[in-house]
């Protein structure tokens, strides 16, 4: 995966920010060679009605304790998660209720993926 590829077909999408996010998410998993990383990248770059929608119910059942949930897409519902929560965006409930994270934090916090889940 290069750089220039991934700039070829980003020029498609019009979210400039979704795009910029892409952009150093894709720079992070060559830097660090995470395959974490590039299918975080991946996932974003499909089309929104391809968009993971993911309900905070769901996490509960999937998440083992000490995982960050990583969600390429949107998290929605009204229910509690006692762990940590990092997605593309987010319901006013879900942020209100939860300890949630932007994926921009979450590169910071583990730049190489550990303890980290794609649910979805």
């Amino acid at each position: 995966m290069s750089l220039h590829s991934a700039n070829k077909e980003q020029s498609k999408m019009k979210n400039k920010e979704l795009t910029n996010m892409i952009r150093e998410i894709k720079t992070l998993a060559i830097n660090q060679k995470s395959k974490f990383w590039k299918r975080v990248a991946t996932e974003l770059e499909k089309p929104r009605k391809n968009m993971r929608v993911v309900n905070v119910g769901k996490l509960k059942r999937v998440v083992r304790k000490g995982e960050i949930a990583v969600i390429p897409g949107k998290v929605v519902g009204s229910g509690k998660y006692d762990g940590d929560i990092a997605a593309y965006q987010f319901s006013e409930t879900v942020k209100n209720n939860n300890k949630t994270m932007d994926l921009d934090e979450l590169m910071k916090k583990c730049p190489k993926g550990q303890k980290c889940r794609i649910i979805g």
